[in-house]
């Protein structure tokens, strides 16, 4: 399996003690995290943390237009003040002044969102079949951060270094807020969930405990040797530098190195954003995540398994409150699929309903109940949005079998906001399978256009 944009561990862990060293108050100037540059973006409408060291006791005072923020550097050097409210808007100017003075320039107001994951999240427009769009894009108010202090406006010069992915996204927000985006890519190709959670709350979280022993065990490489695992260390290195910057989300691109323990990941996934939300103490911020890509041939049986676990696993994460899945199956199909402008629109249509209150469904259809009478499953869903509708003459990709596990393809049809599954040969259905598969026959969408998610109605099952 190829990754763009990995990174050896021992790079990772030098990264991480060089975040740390901001740290040290061996120096008497006045420094903030390294986040903070010319062109950055602020978050609008909340209280925002600015933070970094100075000698111990040092005051500092932070001044953005006529506000101003004054904190004492305790006996580590650290300080942090919040500044009120801000309104959308600038270019402003922003200083950190104690015993010397920082200045950053072209400091916008607006919409904040990490950007994280592997390698699809990683994937560069650049990478994404999209000369036309890069020769076209222009606007200062789109902005990308894609490690440090390095704010870049988006210009035909600077677009095919961002996230594929988190441009598409930035510039649909751009389209329906009006206010300035700024995006913060911290992203890492070819890498487990375990590595963007720290290990404390790894090794303490009740719900992982029955797959503790797995979790910390290293994975093999081809060869049967095994890599090291070191847990955390992208969060440590890429997401705690970045703490408690001010965002009003996040949007996640990653489970495909996960995608042989979905049990695992189904309680994984869930507790890495819980503690991001903790970390960041915004409260429960909105975190999207896109479910993978299909990949590898197309179904011939009618429950394959292959990546639907992991999916399934993914939509786990629904459970927790501000949450939202870009479902893709209708994208390319590839490991590394080059229409990030597919899961790029999907992910903003969920924030514009998640975290910005419009009247838009956050995704797709996503299986809701069964109901099993006469011989016939009549499957309910959520996020209909305007109804059903098959692409095709024939819906596709709904597998049914009775006690004894055996799927066979169903016949499936389109009854209002819900559909009903039957088989001649399984007169009395207990299961029903929707796209289950790496690469499945998937053609049911909502009217206006969103793929419904694959689904199993017997979640223990094999």
């Amino acid at each position: 399996m190829s990754h763009r944009r990995k990174f050896p561990i021992a790079i990772l862990t030098l990264i991480t003690a060089l975040a740390s060293g901001l740290w040290s108050p061996a120096s008497a100037q006045v420094k903030v995290a390294p986040i903070f540059g010319n062109g950055m973006v602020l978050q609008r409408e909340i209280a925002v943390p600015v933070w970094g060291t100075a000698s111990p006791g040092e005051e500092v005072t932070v001044t953005l237009g006529e506000q101003k923020q004054t904190a004492k550097a305790d006996e580590m050097g650290k300080w942090q003040v919040e500044l009120n409210k801000l309104t959308a808007g600038g270019p402003h100017e922003l200083t950190v002044a104690g015993k010397n003075m920082l200045k950053f320039t072209d400091v916008l107001v607006g919409e904040v969102w990490l950007c994280s994951g592997q390698s699809n999240m990683a994937w560069r427009l650049a990478q994404c079949n999209a000369d036309a769009e890069i020769s076209a894009a222009n606007d200062d108010q789109l902005r990308h951060n894609g490690g440090g202090s390095n704010w870049q406006k988006t210009t035909p010069q600077t677009a095919g270094n961002f996230s594929g992915v988190g441009y598409y996204f930035g510039k649909e927000l751009r389209k329906a807020l009006g206010v300035p985006v700024g995006l913060i890519n911290r992203s890492v190709g070819g890498t487990s969930a375990r590595l963007w959670t720290s290990r404390a709350v790894i090794e303490s979280a009740d719900e992982l405990k029955p797959f503790l022993a797995s979790l910390l065990k290293p994975d093999v490489d081809k060869q049967g040797k095994e890599k090291p695992l070191n847990l955390g260390v992208l969060y440590e290195g890429h997401i705690r530098p970045v703490v408690p910057y001010g965002i009003r989300g996040a949007i996640w691109y990653q489970g495909e190195s996960d995608a042989g323990r979905p049990a695992e990941y189904a309680q994984l996934f869930p507790t890495m954003i819980k503690s991001w939300r903790k970390d960041f103490n915004q409260g429960d911020f909105p975190f999207l995540f896109v479910q993978l890509a299909p990949i590898g041939g197309a179904q011939k049986q009618p429950a394959e398994g292959g990546w639907g676990p992991i999916r399934e696993a993914q939509n786990a994460a629904l459970a927790l409150p501000n949450t939202a899945v870009a479902v893709i199956v209708d994208s390319d199909v590839d490991l590394h699929p080059k229409k990030k402008e597919i899961p790029g629109a999907r992910l903003a249509q969920a924030a514009r309903a998640i975290a910005y209150g419009e009247k838009v469904t956050p995704s797709g259809p996503l299986y809701d109940s069964v109901k099993f009478e006469a011989g016939k499953a009549i499957v309910s869903f959520k996020h209909v949005d305007k109804g059903l509708e098959t692409r095709g003459e024939k819906l596709t990709g709904f597998a049914i079998a009775g006690d004894d596990g055996k799927f066979v393809w169903a016949d499936a049809k389109v009854e209002g906001d819900k559909v009903v599954v039957s088989s001649p040969d399984v007169p009395k259905p207990v299961a029903v399978r929707y796209g289950w598969a790496s690469n499945p026959a998937c053609n049911l969408f909502s009217a206006s256009g969103m793929p419904a998610s694959p689904f199993r109605t017997d979640p223990t099952g094999k």
